[in-house]
């Protein structure tokens, strides 16, 4: 069973979702992909786990990285999910290029090459908004280039973390 809970953003209402094991969404209202995963039996509910995760949101929002973590259960490919291992990994604050990626995940792979457009699906099909930060994620050139919540929000998140 899922379990649903709303918090209003500065940038937008956010819908969360979470199982037992952890936090399986965090989608924009209105983006791109909104609810991708979410059971269609679900309810909205007051958990431990939800009201965890809008403390972490709101020290987010306050300007400061989070000292907690949420735990999380990443539901996709093995593809997918080892993508969005990576994008844990960058640190608050920071970007890494969609190649960057795909160099790091080719060289845990023993593989010569793989497809920067590749890691940017798997980097935009992410359920789990902010707290896996595909928002850190930009083009060659250092371009904001696809975020399924909209640029204006990926430039915001951005602006709040002070990236360098």
């Amino acid at each position: 069973m899922q379990y649903t809970s709303y918090y209003h953003s500065p940038i937008g209402r956010i819908l969360l979702a979470s199982d037992d094991l952890g936090l399986t969404g965090l989608w924009f209202e209105g983006q791109k992909y909104f609810a991708d995963g979410l059971d269609t039996e679900h309810r909205e509910l007051k958990t431990p786990l939800l009201e965890k995760a809008k403390s972490w949101l709101t020290v987010y929002f306050s300007g400061k990285e989070p000292d907690f973590s949420v735990p999380l259960h990443l539901a996709g490919t093995a593809f997918q999910r080892e993508v969005w291992e990576i994008l844990c990994t960058i640190p608050y604050g920071q970007t890494v290029t969609y190649g960057q990626i795909a160099r790091q995940l080719a060289a845990k792979k023993g593989l010569p090459h793989l497809s920067a457009q590749a890691v940017g699906g798997a980097v935009g099909h992410n359920k789990i908004s902010i707290l896996v930060p595909c928002h850190r994620v930009v083009g060659a050139n250092g371009s904001l280039t696809g975020y399924a919540g909209g640029i204006d929000k990926k430039q915001a998140l951005l602006n709040l973390e002070k990236t360098k």
